[in-house]
């Protein structure tokens, strides 16, 4: 059963920037009704009378910290409460630290992998039930082409996407019996706030990579909507994860010490 429109609710984490609100402006034109969930409310209140304007769709809005120990219990408390079944969870929220491991701030590490992992689990696991349960639903993962490779100067960060890759393309064969699609979408570097964020000054060598974000979001969608286990979005990126399929890893490390310097 395709229950994507006519009134569906889409959860979108990480929803006040970036791909965030690519997926959001996506999924509006698909008449899906939405909930925006991330820390900062005052762009997603920005963004939800926009859409509310250009697609007469329903938006809510929910402003929380998903780096924060509860805050998949906390949002899905939250939805129940709004008396939302949610069909499609765009499980989009994540972050990123930059430089040299040892030099790395423990708090910053901790609450990156709390947002990467612990709570990208938490979401998945709370709202697949009630898909199951259902016998329907979608879930887009976001992680990273840095999922693919041991990467120097982002060492935690390209673990944490590691563990979302590998966690979404096990569900989407574990789930797809029960009528709930999972996919990933593994972005290269893209034109959104994440490096600045991260603190990581990108080289030029990278910039000739660097994808704008509509395109990106579109890619997952795409992918998700067609039932795909996975996408990497642009030649080059596809490129990318493909040698790291074969080529040796001490290779692999070297370069991207290289490239991430």
């Amino acid at each position: 059963m395709d229950n994507t429109s006519g009134g569906s609710w889409a959860l979108i984490t990480g929803a006040s920037s970036g791909f965030g609100v690519e997926f959001a402006h996506i999924l509006a034109r698909q008449r899906m009704r939405l909930v925006l969930a991330a820390r900062r409310t005052g762009p997603m209140e920005e963004l939800a009378e926009a859409l509310r304007t250009a697609h007469h769709t329903r938006v809510v809005v929910e402003g929380i910290d998903l780096a924060a120990e509860g805050a998949a219990a906390e949002l899905k408390r939250r939805t129940d409460a709004h008396g939302l079944s949610i069909d499609v969870l765009i499980n989009n929220a994540g972050a990123g630290v930059h430089g040299r491991f040892l030099d790395a701030d423990p708090q910053r590490i901790r609450r990156m992998l709390q947002l990467n992992t612990v709570t990208v689990t938490e979401l998945t696991q709370l709202y697949a039930g009630d898909m199951v349960r259902r016998g329907h639903g979608r879930i887009l993962l976001v992680a990273s082409l840095l999922g693919y490779m041991a990467t120097p100067e982002y060492a935690a960060y390209a673990a944490s996407k590691s563990y979302v890759l590998s966690l979404g393309e096990a569900l989407h064969e574990e789930l797809a019996s029960s009528g709930v699609t999972v996919s990933v979408l593994s972005p290269g570097l893209s034109s959104t706030a994440f490096t600045e964020a991260s603190g990581h000054q990108v080289s030029a060598t990278l910039k000739l990579m660097t994808m704008a974000p509509r395109p990106v979001a579109q890619a997952g969608i795409d992918a998700l909507f067609k039932g795909r286990a996975g996408v990497v979005p642009g030649l080059a990126n596809k490129l990318a994860a493909f040698s790291a399929r074969l080529s040796p890893r001490s290779a692999q490390r070297r370069i991207m010490q290289a490239l991430m310097a």
